[in-house]
């Protein structure tokens, strides 16, 4: 597999596993928890995920979660621009330089955050457009597609035909998201897990998100909050199953299976 990025001519390491920790600036997340809205509460969110062994800062301005209210490109990149100039400032004053993930499904934002923020992934919570696909190959930065296809087949069939549009582009670094929660239903989620190896073909690293995500706290009949305990058994399985990044709200549980699973 794919083992390194390149981060701003700086090449990212993944031999090992790497925890992405979730930086929500909207009012709205499925999560209460993850939701960093003052300057302060974006500080604190920064330090922890530094604390907690994270490698990665994942920042969303668009709650993705069912039932979400409809928010604006302007809005977006208001969000944005906010959260952005204030953990850029936090990582200079800390002499800390972390990868910047940007979660958005618009180019537009996409756009902004490299050229004006110096953002280094393209995290697209869509399964991808070829306006997008563009504009990443243009910027020339990391990109994390997304599949919303409901098994493994149909995801091995869109990763490829994407993949090799992205390559044409001329798109270099691409990491794979099996989209766990985006267009399954409860037991395809679990499906696409239990055969999650498969997309190691690909030869590309695999991103996994299921932070607190329904899946858990449905079979385990509990609330996001109460999810804690179901993640961090997914996260270990999805490790076990060649996962390279894992994408959570809880970053030292996360950077505890990461240990255990890699040692010695």
């Amino acid at each position: 597999m794919s083992s390194t990025l390149n981060i701003n001519g700086r090449l990212f390491d993944l031999s090992r596993p790497c925890v992405m920790g979730i930086l929500n600036a909207t009012p709205d997340s499925f999560y209460a928890g993850s939701r960093t809205q003052t300057e302060q509460a974006i500080i604190e969110r920064v330090h922890q995920i530094i604390d907690e062994g994270g490698a990665m800062i994942d920042v969303g301005a668009y709650s993705t979660r069912p039932g979400a209210s409809e928010v604006s490109e302007e809005e977006e990149m208001k969000r944005m621009r906010f959260a952005l100039q204030i953990i850029n400032s936090e990582l200079s004053t800390l002499h800390t330089s972390l990868p910047i993930s940007i979660d958005t499904f618009r180019p537009s934002v996409a756009r902004m955050t490299v050229e004006e923020f110096g953002a280094h992934i393209i995290n697209d919570v869509s399964e991808g457009s070829d306006e997008m696909f563009r504009m990443v190959s243009r910027l020339g930065v990391p990109y994390i597609l997304m599949s919303v296809q409901p098994d493994l087949r149909q995801t091995l069939l869109a990763f490829s035909q994407k993949v090799q549009h992205l390559r044409d582009l001329g798109q270099k670094d691409i990491i794979l998201d099996p989209g766990f929660g985006f267009g399954k239903t409860l037991e395809q989620n679990f499906q696409l897990m239990n055969e999650m190896e498969k997309l190691l073909v690909f030869d590309l690293p695999l991103l996994v998100g299921i932070s607190r995500k329904s899946m858990i706290f449905k079979t385990l009949n509990c609330t996001p909050a109460e999810a804690l305990n179901g993640t961090t058994v997914l996260n270990t399985i999805s490790l076990m199953k060649g996962a390279s990044i894992l994408r959570v709200h809880d970053v030292k549980a996360a950077a505890e299976c990461i240990t255990l699973t890699q040692f010695p």
